[in-house]
């Protein structure tokens, strides 16, 4: 199985990517996370969010491999323990399809964005580095 990470925004500083090449070496040979930061939308003096949020979503979806399952981290997402997200990621494994988990910007996703499942990791609002 693959995991594809999939997150808006630019270079991470050196601790996160630390923080990810540490993570992913420990994952388990039969799952390859494969890590795409996508572009930020170009931010003008207008100020539109909505259309930096639709511009990102197309990029989240013109990543997003065909077949996979789209799971959307979002704070108003589905929260799980360490037990129900073992049994999830079980339950990925059993189905034999890629998993795609969309990371948005820092206006979030794009609510057109039409995901399989939304996870939240906490109902805080954490810096993008950290959710990475």
């Amino acid at each position: 199985m693959r995991l594809w990470v999939l997150a808006i925004g630019s270079k991470m500083p050196t601790w996160v990517e630390a923080g990810i090449a540490e993570y992913t070496a420990r994952m388990p040979p039969q799952l390859r996370v494969e890590w795409r930061a996508l572009p930020l939308a170009r931010r003008g003096r207008s100020g539109d969010p909505v259309r930096w949020r639709r511009e990102e979503g197309e990029r989240i979806l013109a990543a997003t491999p065909d077949g996979a399952e789209r799971v959307a981290l979002e704070v108003a997402g589905k929260r799980l323990d360490s037990e129900a997200l073992a049994q999830r990621i079980d339950t990925w494994f059993a189905g034999g399809r890629d998993v795609a988990l969309w990371i948005g910007g820092p206006d979030g996703l794009d609510p057109a964005l039409q995901p399989d499942w939304r996870w939240s990791l906490s109902p805080l609002t954490l810096a993008h580095p950290v959710v990475r």
